[in-house]
């Protein structure tokens, strides 16, 4: 009997640029359950199966927060009076983790959270106190402790993400997809383009993202700055986020696609990229099982110069070259991060807690 699964989810919207794709995720998770009940921090457009339901605590209506709680907590006890929850999974809600752990807790309902992000709050203490299981993309991308968690891969919805049937790559166009945030280290970039814009005739980059608020529309006046002092504007532009649909045709019409995270972040968009059929090059040592074969000329050290040297090779090889890297690499993604596999992952880590001798009620200490 296929379960019926609690999701806790921060953006539940099929157009939102950074979380649309969790939309993907629920759909994919509904095809193994009987139902799947999502609570959200905010709703947008929904593009959901015929066996989820959507919960919004508010957000998008300007509900304070202290109303979000109470909504939170008038949905859940709506839910688990009216269905059998099997277990429940969060995704990047901590906050929703602890404010449901210890209701969960009695219930015996497993809980299992995804968390990918360096922070560690005391909401994500609360959260893993609460939480049977941990689980992320990479072995880095969780920094609290490691004694509940696991790593099973990203989720990308590789029949989305897949080369195109004719290809329509824009020669020597260089892409980099993201938000405009501070540590993805978009300034390496610019200058790595600047030091190869006499050697590499016609190189083009697109940056496509936008700020976050906060100090990110510095970061973004900043980078707009760079450009200009370098005198790059004929050659890099900024492009606004779009939705996964339309974020498919940038990847897939890429000459190469570019990624400088650091290590200890899981960025999906390096995935998406590879999983298009494109050479992805990457600054993040996390990346190295995926890049498998090919970690050597795709993988560099986060300064303007190795970036610069990585670039120009990737840009100098035929089609037939490096389609066949975008090939192996779209391989990998299926093999290693598909949305699928992952679905099937998460609800075995509920599975796991269900039936283990791992008591549902046990916990880790809070320190």
């Amino acid at each position: 009997m296929k379960p019926t699964l609690l999701l806790f989810n921060l953006i539940t919207d099929v157009d939102d640029p950074v979380l649309g794709f969790t939309t993907q995720w629920i759909n994919e998770l509904a095809k193994h359950c009987s139902k799947v009940l999502v609570v959200t921090m905010k709703a947008g457009r929904l593009v959901v199966d015929h066996n989820v339901e959507v919960f919004s605590v508010g957000k998008e209506k300007g509900y304070s927060e202290p109303r979000r709680v109470l909504e939170f907590y008038r949905i859940l006890f709506g839910i688990l009076r009216e269905e059998r929850i099997d277990g429940c999974f969060s995704h990047m809600m901590p906050l929703f983790s602890a404010l449901a752990g210890p209701l969960l807790r009695m219930k015996r309902i497993p809980l299992v959270t995804w968390y990918a992000h360096p922070s560690i709050t005391p909401t994500l203490k609360i959260s893993h106190f609460f939480s049977n299981r941990i689980v992320a993309s990479l072995p880095q991308a969780y920094p609290y402790r490691k004694n509940k968690f696991s790593v099973i891969g990203q989720g990308i919805d590789v029949n989305l993400f897949s080369p195109a049937t004719f290809l329509e790559i824009i020669e020597k166009q260089v892409l980099c997809v993201g938000r405009l945030s501070a540590v993805k280290n978009h300034p390496i970039l610019i200058r790595a383009i600047d030091l190869l814009r006499r050697e590499i005739p016609g190189i083009k980059l697109v940056i496509l993202g936008k700020a976050d608020g906060g100090n990110a529309e510095k970061y973004q006046a900043d980078l707009h700055a760079l450009v200009e002092e370098l005198n790059l504007g004929d050659i890099v532009f900024f492009a606004p986020p779009v939705p996964p649909t339309k974020l498919v045709s940038w990847y897939r019409s890429c000459h190469v696609h570019v990624n400088l995270t650091p290590s200890g972040f899981g960025d999906k968009v390096a995935w998406e990229a590879m999983s298009c059929g494109r050479p992805c090059l990457v600054g993040n040592t996390d990346f190295r099982e995926t890049l498998g074969i090919h970690q050597e000329p795709l993988m560099f050290e986060l300064t303007p110069v190795d970036l610069a040297k990585k670039l120009k090779a990737v840009l100098l090889m035929d089609q037939s070259q490096s389609g066949r890297i975008g090939l192996y690499l779209r391989q990998q993604v299926i093999e290693l991060h598909s949305l699928n596999a992952l679905a099937i992952k998460i609800l075995s880590e509920i599975q796991k807690v269900k039936t283990s001798r791992y008591d549902a009620v046990g916990g880790a200490e809070i320190s």
